[in-house]
């Protein structure tokens, strides 16, 4: 825990929270106001330094607005974000339609939305018909740092003399201006102090979501006793749970929830950055004159803070969260559709030793008749920890390995981590080191750190040249990817970057990358960018034909668009089984579906009912791979006698079954942006009783999920949503009696799933041995009825994995409807087959 810093050792946390809330200390100029077809300009200053910032304002199509803060005159440009907006946002013009002393009110297109301006102080409130939905420094916290020349480069005036006394020195050195200390660690901040932050005031919000990745609960605290919420990716070897200290990946979105409404902030913001959460109630006077009482009603404050860059945040305004899920996917894609094979079980371990251990594992589940798709190797599979290499004597002939798994119709994944091993003779290396291709260090030498092959160095993911580079890598041609084979995908661990004895286990802040911008301002971007290259090489490999297929650990705003994540290195124990389902729902919320937790924990030996449970749950999530360390005893899923055996083999064939609905629910997130796997209040949003439920979710809109946390659990507690809803036991095809809060009794065979009433799904009739086995399986369709007797449905279906369906609108996409006894299955409006 020493390793990581609390709040109180940032120094730019302990400088903005200088700043209390009161009188903000900025004006508008009204005087500067210009305004133009894309957007509304104008100048605000700062009362004690006079510094001039430059606002923007933009109202984006489909219920967004952008607002940007920068310096009006900086030393040099600031950083801004690029690569995680799929384009640059189509604008709508904002029209002046209230202007008096002190006060400017900009109207949208529609005139449903209204943006107040008072000018002194700045704040901005945005209403819809008439409401105060969110106000942006209604605090005054605005707070930026500009750019200043070092003190070194300074003229001498009365004040810098009194700042060079020794008590300021100390004052500067503590709020760690130009340089900051965190044990041995020195940060040199070449650019002094750059940091951002303001606050937003959620009118009528209580229940706040999302920023993953976190091991906290799934409604986000509050944080006045100190403990920010952390946006700083971190490789956190068995992190504790209930913290709210940044781990593997960070998406700056939050949600506000109440029963009528949605809305969304999008901070565009890649260095560290911390969250501060406050809910109270507010008294507003009584609604009619003759009321006596004024109504209490929620407010949430919200305050984002980051080390650097400008203030550029997206405010969505839903008004439900699938308007949300859609303006986040507008602004930064949706994701990616996985080759069906992903959506089966993967198997993996840290470390399958070698080739005949690789067969023996396979053979294994053929021979305890489980089904599975995927076996992975960590990286002891490799030349001394080179990626894209093999162990010559563990893998002597890696392809004729493949040729053994593409004929039982399995994929291999093997790792391939950024750090790079420090080795004249390893072609990797020389020829990154010859291009220029490693972050640098402060003083312009290739950054080195520890990882794994020991001293390594870090591609410049940042850079497009590099990235280029690093894609053409996979290319089956290329020296290094020899032994590699079309069935052949891959997984990006350690990429926060991990740094093993640098600060904070990660890249120092003062590394330099492309453009000579700092680490600080990329932190957060550096495994999705990794992720990106990685994913763009598979698509090169198979010159554009093949979908890719990549697991990163690191992620951020925009990772959907190139593959998978996990919640990193878990431990066996109970409560992370439970913690998984609330981390995994904000990952979706957060527009990554394809997301899942290793099932088993990591790190530590489950015990029996515990691997059971957790194979349980894994089934009905997007990703599903057991994984363990190399301490770890091994936990095939047939080592645990064969009353286990029989129901985890149970678990991963409903799962198989289960694909055809799975892969339509992938679609419609591809498409629609609808996440996979959903919180209760996200499909029952008017029903405020399922606003802080983490122990069960719906897949899609149809299967509602219990799975078991509790060990040796002869009951759980489940939440049917909706009094008019009716719900039926996904197994039995039995209709649940009760409504509301039910006891339902369990037994170690299965946990509870129900299918809501109105919907079909589609499943197939029997597993296979992988998803490429079922390919003539024949489909069912279960039916659940409403209370009206009526049901609908959709299956998607195309080959599974190539871009024929993006590119030759190869697929079917079928629309099932039951009416009056008759079950209509249609393409389009204009044919349908009707099946009495």
């Amino acid at each position: 825990k020493s390793n990581f810093k609390k709040c109180n050792q940032i120094a730019f946390y302990r400088r903005q929270k200088l700043l209390h809330p009161g009188k903000s200390l900025y004006r508008v100029l009204f005087d500067s106001v210009t305004l133009s077809d894309e957007n509304v300009k104008f100048q605000i200053i700062h009362e004690e330094n006079k510094v001039l910032l430059q606002v923007e304002i933009y109202e984006i199509e489909g219920n967004i607005f952008r607002l940007k803060i920068d310096e009006a005159s900086p030393l040099k440009a600031r950083y801004k974000v690029p690569d995680v907006l799929i384009k640059e946002p189509t604008t709508q013009k904002l029209f002046i339609s209230h202007k008096e002393a002190g006060i400017l009110v900009l109207s949208s297109v529609n005139e449903d939305y209204k943006l107040r301006v008072t000018a002194n102080p700045f704040q901005v409130e945005l209403q819809s018909k008439g409401e105060t939905v969110m106000s942006v420094n209604s605090n005054g916290l605005l707070y930026f740092e500009h750019l200043q020349p070092p003190p070194s480069d300074r003229k001498p005036t009365a004040q810098n003399e009194e700042a060079a006394s020794d008590s300021s020195k100390e004052r500067q050195e503590d709020l760690g201006l130009w340089k900051e200390k965190f044990g041995s660690f020195l940060d040199i901040k070449a650019h002094g102090p750059t940091s951002v932050g303001i606050d937003f005031s959620l009118h009528g919000y209580d229940h706040v979501y999302g920023i993953p990745q976190h091991a906290e609960t799934l409604l986000l605290k509050n944080t006045s006793d100190g403990d920010a919420y952390r946006l700083y990716n971190l490789d956190i070897f068995g992190h504790k749970i209930h913290d709210k200290i940044g781990i593997y990946g960070s998406v700056p979105l939050l949600l506000a929830h109440k029963p009528n409404r949605t809305s969304g902030i999008f901070w565009l913001n890649s260095s560290e950055t911390l969250v501060d959460i406050s809910t109270k109630a507010v008294s507003l006077p009584p609604v009619l004159p003759i009321a006596k009482f004024q109504r209490a009603v929620p407010l949430t404050d919200v305050r984002w803070m980051s080390e650097s860059g400008i203030i550029d945040v997206f405010l969505l305004m839903g008004p439900t969260a699938f308007d949300i899920f859609k303006q986040f996917a507008q602004l930064t894609g949706t994701q990616a559709l996985p080759p069906l094979f992903s959506l089966g079980y993967h198997q993996c371990r840290w470390n399958y030793e070698d080739e005949q251990d690789v067969k023996a594992v396979d053979a294994g589940f053929d021979a305890h008749d489980i089904p599975y798709d995927v076996i992975w190797l960590d990286i002891e599979h490799t030349d001394g920890k080179r990626y894209f290499t093999w162990d010559k004597k563990k893998f002597q002939n890696p392809r004729k390995m493949q040729e053994h798994l593409r004929k039982k119709k399995r994929k291999l994944v093997v790792i391939v981590d950024p750090h790079i091993k420090i080795d004249p003779s390893y072609t990797l290396y020389a020829q990154a080191k010859e291009k220029g291709y490693f972050v640098k260090d402060r003083n312009g030498q290739d950054f080195e750190g520890i990882c794994w092959p020991g001293s390594s160095c870090y591609p410049d993911f940042t850079n497009p040249e590099v990235r280029k580079w690093y894609a053409d890598q996979f290319a089956f041609k290329t020296p290094v990817s020899q032994g590699s084979t079309n069935i052949l995908f891959v997984w990006n661990d350690m990429n926060e970057p991990s740094v093993f004895k640098g600060a904070e286990l990660t890249m120092q802040k003062d590394a330099v990358h492309y453009n000579n911008w700092e680490h600080r301002e990329v932190h957060n971007l550096y495994g999705f960018y990794q992720q990106m290259a990685t994913a763009e090489g598979l698509i090169r490999r198979s010159s554009g034909k093949e979908r890719p297929f990549v697991l990163a650990r690191s992620f951020f705003a925009g990772s959907q668009k190139y593959g998978a994540v996990w919640t990193g290195d878990n431990t066996a124990e109970w409560s992370y089984l439970k913690i998984s389902i609330p981390m995994l729902l904000t990952i979706n919320m957060a527009g990554i579906s394809f997301c899942g937790a290793d099932v088993g924990g990591f790190i530590g030996d489950p015990e029996p009912e515990l691997l059971v449970r957790w194979y349980q749950a894994g089934a009905y999530q997007p990703f599903f791979r057991g994984h363990s360390n190399m301490e770890s005893k091994r936990r095939e899923p047939w080592l645990f006698g064969e009353k286990n055996t029989q129901i985890i083999r149970r678990a991963i064939r409903e799962r198989y079954v289960l694909l055809p609905y799975l892969y339509t629910l992938f679609y419609r997130a591809h498409t629609a942006a609808e996440p996979v796997m959903r919180s209760l209040w996200i499909e029952f949003p008017g029903k405020m009783e399922t606003f802080d439920v983490e122990n069960e979710y719906m897949l899609g809109n149809a299967l509602l999920v219990h799975p078991v946390t509790e060990k040796e659990a002869k009951t759980v507690t489940v939440l049917f949503p909706g009094s008019e809803e009716i719900w039926y036991d996904f197994r039995k095809f039995k209709r649940m009696e009760d409504a509301g809060t039910v006891k339902i009794p369990v037994t170690l065979e299965n946990i509870p799933v129900f299918q809501r009433g109105g919907t079909v799904i589609p499943l197939k009739t029997s597993a296979g041995k992988s998803t490429e086995w079922m390919i003539d399986i024949s489909y069912e369709l279960h039916v659940a009825l409403d209370a009206e007797a009526c049901a609908i449905g959709e299956l998607y279906v195309d080959d599974g994995h190539s871009f024929q369906y993006l590119h030759k609108k190869q697929f079917l996409y079928r629309k099932f409807t039951f009416h009056k006894n008759i079950l209509s299955s249609s393409v389009d409006a204009d044919w349908e087959i009707c099946i009495s």
